[in-house]
């Protein structure tokens, strides 16, 4: 275990370029490498939180310029952070909404300071600064947080991807200047040695003495080698415990966005946790994995799960297709899911075609199982191949 048990990260083994390790957090110890699921409004759509423990889920993520819009932040702080709020004592990661901002497309002014936005709810116009965002992130008191940044559209040209990866670099300081004068206000209640907490569970959400958040740095650059490069090594001069990948499945070729990732993973510590943001597909995390990422997330099990795609380890289960009507065979022979254990594809599908709220649920759990059991899987074979 490292030096400082509550925000670590040790690396237990490596099996060429992929790590085995462990991330320790205020609230839980991460086994990597890991998937986290999305949780955009504090809650992972379609699953409630026992399941997204009895399914294995160590950290999820919650969405800064959701929740700021939406309960807000005060509410959220009032009850003790994201834990309290969503009764969710594991770790849990924000990202800083500069994703979420960049997608609003025409409804954003970018400037030094800070983007102005209009509310995708009711059109109230915000403005988003890096001392804000981590103002914000610091209330909601996730373990990881993410420094402001700006997301390159693809494509973009030299100069439109240079600015934008140097703007990245000046939010980024100023992201931990302010946490550094701040982090000291985040809203977790502090357990006491020796002492029990009665009341509704209560010692469930509660954080070791002088715990404190970690603040991730993110690397931008666009599709350019060398600017993720610069990117890289200018973001780890600032100084962060973790560094994140960000600007990709932003409309690039799966094909390139690979080679981004594989060209700016090499440039990142070998000591510190490295996050691989938004991607990707099945077959993609386990070789991101395998190039040497420890985090990754995508609402993709989740949102396909809503549309009745499913995945299995026989290929792609699209549910919906008439095919399954009368189809007495589990989805995934090979899943030990309750869906699998339990389902048929043709109820399954009957639950889809008549949009039934069971469907999303049954979909999403075994998702988000299928996802969560290939992590599992992945670090097995690490283990063994180390």
């Amino acid at each position: 275990m490292p030096p400082d048990s509550q925000n670590g990260f040790q690396i237990e083994a490596t099996a060429g370029p992929a790590r085995l390790g462990k991330l320790f957090l205020p609230h839980g110890v991460v086994e990597t490498p890991i998937f986290m699921p999305v949780g955009t409004l504090a809650t992972v759509k379609g699953i409630s939180q026992d399941l997204l423990e009895d399914l294995g889920a160590q950290i999820i993520l919650g969405n800064t310029y959701h929740l700021y819009l939406r309960p807000g932040v005060e509410t959220v702080r009032q009850m003790g952070g994201l834990h309290g709020f969503m009764s969710w004592p594991h770790p849990i990661l924000t990202d800083s909404g500069g994703f979420q901002v960049f997608s609003l497309n025409e409804l954003r002014k970018v400037k030094e300071e800070g983007v102005t936005f209009r509310s995708h709810l009711d059109g109230s116009s915000h403005f988003f600064s890096p001392e804000s965002s981590i103002e914000a992130q610091i209330g909601l008191g996730a373990d990881i947080i993410m420094a402001f940044d700006e997301c390159t559209e693809h494509p973009a040209d030299h100069r439109r991807t240079y600015d934008s990866m140097e703007l990245t670099l000046r939010w980024a300081a100023r992201s931990k200047k302010y946490f550094e004068e701040h982090k000291h206000e985040v809203p977790w209640k502090a357990s006491v040695e020796g002492q029990k907490l009665t009341g509704e569970g209560a010692c469930r959400y509660m954080t070791p003495p002088g715990a404190t958040q970690s603040l991730f740095g993110i690397v931008q650059g666009g599709m350019d080698f060398a600017m993720r490069r610069q990117s890289a090594e200018r973001t780890i001069e600032i100084g962060f415990p973790g560094y994140a990948i960000g600007g990709l499945s932003v409309g690039e070729p799966r094909e390139l966005t690979r080679e981004v990732v594989e060209a700016t993973v090499q440039h990142l510590p070998a000591d510190k946790p490295r996050y691989l943001m938004g991607v990707g597909t099945p077959e993609e995390i386990v070789q991101y994995a395998a190039m040497g990422i420890d985090m990754m997330d995508c609402v993709l099990p989740t949102r396909a799960a809503r549309h009745g795609l499913l995945f299995t380890s026989e290929g792609k289960v699209s549910i919906k297709q008439t095919r399954y009507s009368k189809d007495e065979s589990p989805l995934d022979p090979n899943c030990p899911c309750k869906v699998c254990q339990r389902y048929s594809r043709a109820y399954l599908r009957h639950l889809y075609a008549a949009n039934e709220v069971l469907a999303q649920v049954l979909n999403t759990i075994h998702n988000l199982s299928y996802y969560l059991g290939l992590m599992a899987g992945v670090r097995a074979k690490f283990r063994r191949d180390a």
